[in-house]
Formats: C-alpha cells, structure tokens, sequence
C-alpha cells in the first residue's frame, strides 16, 4: 500500500476527505470531491497541454479522458489504501466498495491536498499517484489510429477484423456514455467508456492492443 504523498498541515481537511456521506456526519467530503475533480482536470488539461508535439485539442480531449475517468482513479485510491482509511457508515461494506466511492476518496484527498498545500502539491500529489495513467497518455498518443492498428494486426493474425460489442450505455441524450469492449478469435479484450461510440471503440482498440502487444518497459 502507498502511503499519501502528502503531509497535511490542517489534519482536519484530511479526515474531511476521508468521510463519506454514508456517515451522516454534519460534515463530508462532497465538496470536497467536486474541488479535487476541478483540480484534476486542470492538471491533466496542462499535462497535456505541454506536451512537446502540440496535441490537437480532439486528443487531448481524449486522453484526458483516460486519466479522469473513474477506473484509473479508483485503482489509484486502492493503491492509496483509501478504503481502509475512509469513514464510513454501516450501509458500506469496506472490502466491496464501488468504484465510484473509490474514485470520489481519491478526488476528495486530491481536494484537501489542494486545499492544504496549494497547486504545487496538488501536482506532485497526482503525478505521484497517477504516475502510470499520466504515462499512459504517452504511449495512447503514439498509438494515432489504434482500430486501424488491431485491425491489420488481427487480419494478420487470425484472418479476420475484430469486432466491438456495446456492453454498457449511460446517461441522456446530451451526456451519453458508450462502453465497448474489442473481441477477436474468441477472446473479449477489456473494455473502455468513451462519450460516443467513435471514441469508446477507439479505447477498446488501445486496450487490446495492450494485451496482444504489451508495451516494452524496457
């Protein structure tokens, strides 16, 4: 388990973070949630932004996407322990907690660092935690048009293109979420959330290609 990489001068803004709703307690980490998803964006916004290739404003979309979202987060706060040391109330079970509480945890700590340290430690808080997700971007980007990529590699290997399934979709008209999930010579690849089916099927794609060609960590 990683420790937080942060000390908290006001502990209290720490145990506010910490204390879900499902407590009752007076007060919760709600707000504080919804400062450190603003903080999060901003800072995944200009990683993305500096990147030296000048990234069109499409792809940063996208790939801000994968840093956000709540898979990566809530692995991060499981990585951090937050379950363990979230208060609770008797409705949640503390081994089985949904993945949304877990991703809320971590933006809500992400807040209070915010709120403690300022933007400087809200930075080096989330490239310490979300090391991995921040590098993936990199190796997303390289990966241009990654469906043209699992095709030819999935024509190569079984004669035959993949095929996508739409496991999931959420939301209204106007905020609509797709999860698509790549498939190929009898195997389903893990599936990803994009905002249309264009983009979730892009995922899809990146995530297999993940499995059949692992990148070299050198």
């Amino acid at each position: 388990m990683q420790p937080i990489p942060h000390t908290f001068d006001d502990v209290s803004l720490r145990e506010l973070a910490l204390t879900h709703s499902s407590t009752g307690a007076r007060r919760d980490n709600e707000r504080l949630e919804f400062l450190g998803d603003a903080v999060l964006d901003l800072l995944t916004a200009e990683h993305l932004y500096a990147d030296p290739d000048d990234l069109p404003e499409g792809l940063m979309t996208e790939l801000k996407a994968s840093v956000v979202s709540r898979r990566p987060l809530a692995e991060a706060a499981t990585r951090l322990g937050l379950e363990e040391l979230a208060h609770i109330g008797p409705g949640l079970r503390r081994r089985a907690f949904p993945r949304s509480v877990l991703a809320n945890l971590y933006e809500a700590v992400l807040g209070a660092v915010y709120l403690d340290g300022g933007l400087e430690s809200a930075h080096a808080f989330a490239h310490a935690t979300l090391a991995e997700e921040f590098a993936r971007t990199r190796e997303v980007k390289s990966a241009a048009n990654p469906k043209q990529e699992l095709q030819e590699l999935c024509q190569k290997r079984w004669g035959a293109p993949p095929a996508y399934q739409t496991l999931d979709r959420r939301g209204r008209a106007h905020a609509r979420a797709f999860l698509v999930a790549a498939e190929a010579d009898g195997n389903r690849f893990p599936a990803a959330w994009g905002r249309n089916l264009k983009e979730a099927e892009r995922w899809a794609a990146f995530e297999a290609l993940l499995v059949l060609e692992p990148p070299d960590r050198g």
